[in-house]
């Protein structure tokens, strides 16, 4: 199989299973005070502190939490909760978020009687500055805008928009799951008063993420329990996973320069591939500002469920440009927000490639995709004229 969804998943680094696999065979609660818990909470601080000089962080700045759903709930609804006054009930936030962003602030809407404003990006799926600054009041109490998007790969200027942001004395958090690995990131650099990661999309376990949260940024927690992480997140803290991410980190940032030139050559080699078998198909995001492994694609005349499938068939393992809303596919929030026409949006794949990739993979890929979508605009265009054909019997 050529596995073209590292943005959904990379597989574990050696370093990060054999630093778990280490750590599963000890005992101990990193909360408790016998030498069992002190060992185990050592491991823990050792890590933190790990993670903290690798993304240029503070040890005290990092809070372990389930992955990324949770860092960003903890992010949007705890800084939120923290600031809201009268007067100071608004949220600001990008409409092409991560749904773990895009739903928890709609939470606060519906439930918490927040007040929001959606930012549009540009056509390659870009947030311009300016447009947050004109969206910037003395009724705003957070910020939140992703660092990469995780559909089209497009990549913000965080560190301007975190200053803008801090320029009007508000929070700014930024979900950097995609970012951090694929592009450098430094939590002090970039102004950012939280940031988001989590474990499995740069190489550590399922289950486990960070909210790099600044000292003096309020948080009220979502999480009720013995307040283990800063009295902001509270639960047992899973040391083996923690350990593991630590090592993924570490190694992600390291390798970072050179991990993202190699992806990058097979990522170009992949868009040429296709467009060499399928000249019509166009690439989304910003061609300069973009992730090294993404990338995005549409295929006019086909549906990426269809093409999904057929590739499957094929041995090549990638992902749609559409979410899945109660069964019915639905075109990519984040195509629509640039402008994409509906119809088209519905006809995108993603292919993200990580550290296991392979010109073997992209070669792979390059075999099977032309007649691949053939077939799927064969069978788009049956489709369509059954459906004309009933639509003139019922008549």
């Amino acid at each position: 199989m050529a596995y073209f969804d590292h943005a959904a998943t990379t597989p574990m680094l050696p370093e990060a299973i054999e630093a778990m696999t280490r750590a599963l065979s000890t005992t101990g609660n990193a909360s408790s005070l016998h030498t069992s818990g002190r060992r185990a909470r050592r491991l823990v601080e050792e890590a933190r502190e790990d993670i903290a000089d690798a993304l240029g962080a503070r040890p005290s700045e990092v809070i372990f939490t389930s992955g990324g759903t949770e860092s960003d709930n903890l992010a949007v609804k705890g800084v939120y909760w923290s600031r809201r006054a009268p007067g100071r009930g608004r949220v600001v936030a990008t409409s092409v978020e991560h749904h773990a962003v895009l739903d928890a602030v709609q939470w606060l809407v519906d439930h918490e009687g927040a007040e929001v404003t959606w930012l549009e990006p540009d056509g390659l799926g870009r947030i311009r500055p300016e447009a947050l600054r004109d969206a910037l009041d003395d009724d705003v109490a957070l910020v939140t805008a992703m660092w990469a998007n995780n559909e089209v790969g497009t990549i913000n200027p965080v560190a301007e928009l975190a200053a803008i942001a801090a320029g009007r004395g508000v929070p700014f958090h930024t979900d950097a799951v995609q970012a951090v690995g694929a592009v450098p990131v430094d939590f002090t650099d970039s102004g950012a008063s939280a940031l988001t990661l989590t474990g499995h999309k740069i190489g550590g376990p399922y289950g486990v993420g960070v909210l790099l949260l600044g000292r003096d940024v309020a948080t009220t927690p979502v999480l009720h329990g013995g307040g283990q992480e800063r009295e902001v997140r509270s639960g047992t803290l899973d040391v083996p996973s923690i350990v593991a991410l630590a090592a993924a980190v570490r190694h992600a940032v390291d390798d970072q320069a050179e991990t993202a030139a190699r992806v990058a050559a097979l990522r170009d080699e992949l868009v040429a591939s296709v467009r060499r078998a399928v000249p019509d198909v166009a690439v989304n995001g910003d061609p300069v500002h973009r992730l090294p492994g993404n990338a995005h694609l549409t295929f006019p005349g086909c549906e990426g469920d269809s093409l999904l499938m057929l590739l499957d068939a094929k041995g090549i393992e990638c992902s749609t440009g559409s979410a899945c809303t109660a069964g019915v596919a639905q075109p990519s929030h984040v195509l629509l927000a640039m402008g994409v026409d509906p119809v088209l949006a519905r006809g995108s794949l993603r292919f993200s490639l990580g550290h296991t990739s392979t010109a073997a993979d992209v070669r792979e890929l390059a075999e099977v995709i032309g007649p691949v979508v053939e077939r799927a605009r064969t069978a788009g265009i049956a489709g369509m004229k059954r459906l004309a054909g009933k639509a003139t019997a019922e008549v």
